[in-house]
């Protein structure tokens, strides 16, 4: 017992030199990873400063290396690969970052969110659509609706947008009224297009309730009862549509004339279309008032009113025409060709364009092709702005 007590007190000593050489030797080990960590993190945050994403990515890379649980790193390279449309990659980061067991939760609610914005940017719509329910509940609730919504919109699944714009509107981020009419109204008219009247009519009626002032559910609705043969019905819809938007109103304002004159009211539409025309000049309520007018004096006189308060190439192409009709006397074949060149001049400008994107088109559209944006098209074309 004494011996081996001897032999315990000769060896404390070394043992307690060799274990302070083993602690300095992983000091100095950690010291220097931990050196070689922000120094490449730091090089990566100035090559992308200076706009090289390539040498960041290279940085950020061996910074991870040298400190795999650092989170802010993952992120940041994550960021990197999706902006420069490598999703693969930073689907990959993302998914690493989530499969960690050791991560806070406002770090995997990060996670989630950052993962659920490379399936969207890598049009994988159905994942992303599952990744963005997933953050029901997190500090990226709002961010994941907005997100859920637009991916509905886009895919054109018009019932689950409508339920997202309620839960967006009801945790009071704002109002979706005019967007969930514009919803109804897609389908009313895929519904119409299947020929499910009644289930076009009861979604119409919907657009109506959540917008009140809305002008497309009133378009619709007259286009439909003119198409059904119901001119009157047509006349209705679309003196409320006159009403309430009268600059919309000159989307149908040559079909309004139409049906008048279907229906035999062409008196009462006449009168109701000039004290339109007195309110807002516009050339196509003015077409239509001249469907209507049986005097080409009074049609002639109304053109040349218009170009000298608006000068337009459509207004000057109808006069040409009042002209023609009444024989004037000038050269037939002179003002053929002037008519000619009048319609390809004023062709150009016989467009809408998107106000938020400039995307241009020879029909209007509620919701524009380019940018995706609700009611961005102005009711008036390129030649009247």
């Amino acid at each position: 017992m004494e011996f081996d007590l001897y032999w315990l007190l000769l060896g404390l000593p070394f043992a307690f030199l060799l274990g302070w050489m083993a602690s300095r030797v992983d000091l100095r080990q950690l010291k220097r990873e931990d050196r070689a960590s922000p120094q490449a993190y730091f090089k990566g945050l100035n090559l992308l400063l200076n706009e090289q994403q390539d040498k960041a990515i290279d940085a950020f890379i061996e910074a991870v290396q040298h400190d795999p649980g650092a989170s802010d790193l993952h992120f940041a390279l994550g960021n990197l690969f999706r902006r420069r449309g490598e999703y693969e990659r930073a689907i990959r980061v993302h998914q690493h970052l989530l499969a960690r067991a050791d991560i806070e939760r406002d770090a995997r609610e990060r996670a989630q969110h950052a993962l659920a914005q490379d399936f969207m940017k890598a049009g994988l719509f159905d994942r992303a659509e599952e990744a963005f329910k997933a953050l029901e509940g997190t500090a990226f609730t709002t961010d994941a609706r907005l997100a859920l919504l637009s991916l509905h919109e886009r895919s054109r699944n018009w019932h689950p947008a409508i339920e997202v714009a309620r839960q967006l509107e009801s945790a009071g981020t704002g109002s979706f009224a005019q967007r969930m009419a514009h919803h109804w109204c897609e389908i009313a008219q895929e519904a119409d297009a299947r020929g499910r009247g009644e289930e076009a009519e009861q979604a119409l009626k919907r657009a109506r309730e959540a917008a009140p002032q809305a002008a497309r559910p009133l378009v619709i609705q007259g286009q439909r009862q003119l198409r059904l043969g119901q001119p009157a019905a047509a006349l209705a819809a679309w003196d409320e549509l006159m009403a309430l938007q009268p600059l919309a109103f000159a989307l149908v304002a040559q079909d309004y004339a139409k049906a008048a004159l279907a229906c035999g009211a062409t008196e009462t539409a006449l009168t109701k279309l000039e004290g339109l025309y007195t309110q807002a000049p516009n050339v196509e309520v003015l077409n239509a008032v001249n469907l209507l007018q049986p005097d080409a004096g009074v049609r002639r006189q109304g053109l040349i009113s218009h170009l000298m308060s608006q000068p337009s190439l459509s207004a000057a192409q109808g006069l040409i025409r009042e002209r023609l009709s009444s024989h004037v006397p000038l050269g037939e074949t002179e003002i053929e060709g002037l008519q000619k060149a009048l319609t390809t001049a004023a062709k150009p400008l016989q467009r809408y364009r998107c106000a938020a994107c400039g995307f241009e088109s020879q029909h209007y559209f509620w919701q524009c092709p380019g940018c995706q944006g609700w009611d961005t098209y102005p009711p008036r074309k390129l030649e009247e702005q």
